[in-house]
């Protein structure tokens, strides 16, 4: 099982805090990028791993998705995601990505925030994401760039081997890596953007677009916070195709 470090107090207050948590995919600066690698979602059959409090799902349903169902590891997201949304068509429950089994053919579009690098076997879950979607169905996808740790101060992140190094150190040697982030102890699975992108291939999908995420000049003029992320990859953002 999925360390599920959102259901502890001061990870999900600090969580809460964060100005995507607050104003949702509006105060996520990387959803206009996300956003176009989208397909129309009107009459799609959605899945969204790692829904987090149902930003995403909430407005795949507003887009016109004909059903949208949300999955988390966590109560505490579960719990805010079903007292924010009243539309009929979107449904939350709760799973592990790491151990998670979908129904074949029963998708048209998988998607993910930020949720992917916290999943030790990747390509167990890009097989039942692979299987889950129609002919024709996409996988859109967000995940902190391999050589980018998120963390709420400067320092080192732990690797499997014990070894201490800045994030972007050690980036062959992919594994487990723990860091502090809003809370001491996040686990989170290192993998080489190739690994990612051939562990889909592996599982059958085609890659459509690879986007390694800056901020544009509009986005740093109107939050100046944002200079910081021009000096290396975020996020990487990935939509591939059955």
């Amino acid at each position: 099982m999925a360390q599920n470090i959102y259901d502890t107090d001061a990870f999900f207050e600090g969580y809460g805090r964060l100005r995507r948590s607050v104003l949702g995919l509006d105060g996520a600066p990387e959803w206009p990028a996300l956003r176009a690698m989208l397909p129309p979602t009107r009459g799609l059959r959605v899945v969204d791993l790692g829904c987090g409090f149902g930003w995403f799902a909430r407005w795949a349903a507003a887009e016109g998705a004909a059903r949208v169902l949300g999955l988390d590891l966590s109560e505490n997201m579960l719990a805010r995601a079903r007292a924010e949304t009243e539309d009929a068509a979107v449904e939350y429950a709760r799973a592990d990505l790491d151990a998670l089994d979908l129904p074949e053919a029963a998708f048209d579009l998988a998607y993910s925030s930020l949720a992917f690098h916290y999943v030790k076997d990747f390509g167990r879950l890009a097989g039942v994401i692979a299987r889950a979607l129609v002919p024709g169905g996409m996988l859109v996808f967000s995940i902190e760039h391999p050589i980018y740790m998120a963390s709420s101060r400067p320092g080192w992140m732990t690797a499997e081997d014990g070894r201490c190094t800045w994030p972007v150190d050690g980036y062959a040697r992919e594994g487990r890596r723990v860091t502090d982030w809003l809370a001491p102890g996040v686990v989170k699975h290192h993998r080489r953007l190739g690994t990612t992108l051939n562990t889909l291939v592996g599982a059958g999908l085609a890659i459509h677009r690879v986007e390694e995420w800056c901020p544009t000049p509009e986005q740093v003029a109107a939050q100046p916070s944002l200079a910081e992320e021009m000096e290396r990859p975020m996020m990487v953002l990935i939509a591939a195709g059955r």
